[in-house]
């Protein structure tokens, strides 16, 4: 990760960004927009109701090709590559020896010998560096490709109309998480279905040679609002999606976060695979829950948490949620108290708020979980 004195990354958007009137900040090393002119809340509307573009050109890609890829894709992460059908796309954890989070990833499966890991900017030397420790029993390449490719994340109910005009691909015989190679706009890519947002959408991984001339392509339709980290935060919170760094790190591990469903030990053996069985067999101690306030206010990232007035750690995640319309944040607590309707208190500013546990997502198709 950089640090005060490393200058920062651009994406090939950055004068497109700064065009719109974007506030930019540094993210994971890059200089990157929190937001446009127009806002937070309304971009995070743009999103439900129309269609945003997000620039996740910091987002970090390996390429992992030869006649052993799958079988170390599958030993470095912890969901089942071997299930992956050519075209599909799933999520997965980087895991540590103690079964905490390396990171968490994307694995895209081109062939039986090509994959793609896609992993956060922040952690992808991390990464690249814990997983390469390991290629040596492998036949087969690992190539940091991360500075050459430009992605952008075109989400929201329209987004589907918007691309089918600009692509030969027939976009509803693409699944979810599921990919094609393709064009759009004249532009070579893999185009996913995938995002971080809760709604339908499709990831644009394309040479950086070509951003420009993407960006210009899609603003040029007149139906596409742009929109930055600050949304794309209070989008995926809304929908239960764990951020690395938040809600997930290198002392938690799957089983405590609620994604279990990551871990296929049926698979064989991977890496924090003995730690997780020892943890399984004596009791996950702790749970990742959301809660939502009644009262007005904000769970902020930090603020302390308490459950029946003893000390259960800080919000990981919170927001005043622009769809849901109130406070609601993630915490954790002892998995004896991680039910449903049970409640916890935050202390803001000296005072405690209570919060009320809920089940994962916070929204859904336009229903308020309260």
């Amino acid at each position: 990760m950089a640090d005060a004195s490393t200058p920062l990354k651009r994406t090939p958007f950055h004068a497109q960004h700064l065009a719109a009137g974007a506030k930019m900040v540094p993210f994971a090393g890059f200089e990157m927009p929190i937001q446009y002119p127009t806002g937070i809340t309304a971009e995070h509307h743009a999103v439900r109701t129309g269609c945003g573009i997000f620039d996740v050109s910091h987002m970090g890609e390996f390429i992992i090709t030869g006649p052993q890829a799958i079988p170390f894709v599958t030993y470095v992460t912890s969901n089942d590559v071997a299930a992956l059908a050519d075209g599909q796309v799933h999520y997965s954890a980087i895991l540590t020896e103690q079964g905490t989070f390396v990171d968490d990833c994307l694995v895209y499966r081109y062939a039986a010998d090509h994959l793609m890991m896609v992993v956060n900017g922040s952690n992808k030397d991390k990464d690249l560096a814990h997983i390469s420790r390991f290629l040596g029993g492998f036949d087969c390449t690992l190539t940091d490709v991360s500075d050459d490719i430009g992605l952008l994340a075109v989400q929201g109910p329209q987004a589907h109309a918007i691309l089918q005009a600009l692509t030969p691909a027939a976009l509803d015989d693409i699944k979810y998480y599921w990919f094609t190679e393709t064009t759009v706009a004249g532009v070579p890519m893999t185009l996913s279905r995938t995002g971080y947002t809760g709604e339908d959408g499709f990831e644009l991984y394309h040479d950086v040679a070509h951003s420009a001339r993407l960006w210009e392509a899609l603003m040029a339709t007149g139906r596409i609002t742009p929109t930055a980290l600050g949304c794309r935060d209070s989008l995926r919170l809304e929908m239960g999606m764990a951020l690395y760094g938040n809600d997930i790190d290198d002392t938690i591990t799957p089983l405590e976060a609620g994604l279990g469903w990551l871990v296929k030990m049926k698979k064989g053996d991977f890496v924090g695979r003995a730690a997780l069985e020892a943890q399984k067999a004596a009791g996950v101690p702790r749970k990742l829950v959301g809660f939502t306030f009644t009262e007005k206010a904000i769970p902020r990232h930090g603020y302390p948490v308490f459950v029946d007035g003893a000390p259960s750690g800080v919000v990981m995640s919170g927001i005043m949620s622009p769809s849901v319309g109130c406070g609601l944040g993630t915490a954790y607590v002892p998995t004896a108290h991680a039910a449903p309707g049970k409640t916890l208190e935050v202390e803001i500013r000296g005072k405690r708020v209570v919060g009320t546990i809920t089940t994962f997502p916070f929204w859904t198709q336009g229903t308020v979980k309260r």
